[in-house]
């Protein structure tokens, strides 16, 4: 995989765990969370695949 997709899916990966955070952080912004959580899990599993094509 290239590098710079690699960089790109680790900066993606800090965005979605903020939201997690922010978003258990503040009671009212549980649903942010939770699409944090399912955004950082996707993204996981993409860079897992994209990664292991390459090989």
């Amino acid at each position: 995989m290239v590098p710079y997709m690699l960089a790109f899916l680790g900066v993606l990966l800090l965005i979605w765990i903020a939201f997690v955070v922010i978003g258990f952080a503040i009671k009212g912004l549980v649903w942010l969370a939770i699409i944090g959580l399912i955004l950082f899990i996707a993204t996981s599993i993409v860079g897992w695949i994209r990664r292991g094509a390459d090989k």
